[in-house]
């Protein structure tokens, strides 16, 4: 994959659809979340027309703080899952990547100051619109050894969402797939912050 690779979709449309396209503008993925489903469910497809299906991301309970969300292949092959870590993530969003039922690597709120300051300023009219705006959450993965491995961007914008993935160390091919999926789930949680 070509980094950065950036995550795109429209804040105001019925049902979210993520485009991601690599540093050359070339598709990726497109991401099409399923609605009115108790569990909640992510398809991923290899263009937007949904050609052909690359993997589904789905959670193992309805509506939960701290719900897995498990990856499939299309084949239906286990690639692993993303976590929520409940109680912790009220300070700062922090999830658990999972291969094996085992933490390979973890995703940290790089700044849970601004988190803090988003929620406290969003309350105020007009001053928490601009907090909003102004105050865009990045996100670390980082191996269990705490070696960064990926930075993930929010970028201010009205009507759309646009987060950037950068590499920042060499990982095997499958924790990248992984850790990208990981940080699709991510944007869906997180998409109405900042």
């Amino acid at each position: 994959m070509q980094y950065p690779i950036e995550l795109s979709f429209k804040l105001l449309t019925f049902g979210q659809r993520i485009t991601a396209t690599d540093a050359s503008g070339q598709v990726l993925m497109f991401i099409k979340q399923k609605m009115f489903k108790f569990k909640e469910q992510v398809e991923i497809y290899n263009d937007p027309q949904q050609s052909r299906l690359l993997f589904r991301i789905a959670a193992d309970r309805m509506i939960d703080f701290s719900a897995n969300y498990h990856f499939t292949d299309a084949e239906g092959n286990d690639w692993g899952a993303v976590r929520r870590q409940g109680m912790r993530s009220l300070w700062s969003a922090h999830y658990d990547v999972m291969q094996n039922e085992t933490v390979d690597m973890t995703i940290s709120e790089e700044s849970p100051m601004k988190k803090f300051l988003e929620s406290m300023l969003s309350e105020i009219p007009i001053v928490g619109m601009i907090a909003v705006y102004l105050l865009n959450p990045s996100y670390i993965i980082h191996r269990p050894d705490g070696t960064p491995v990926l930075r993930l961007t929010k970028h201010p914008a009205f009507f759309e969402g646009r987060f950037t993935l950068e590499k920042l160390a060499e990982i095997p091919e499958d924790d990248e797939l992984r850790s990208l999926m990981a940080s699709i789930m991510l944007v869906l949680l997180e998409r109405r912050r900042g």
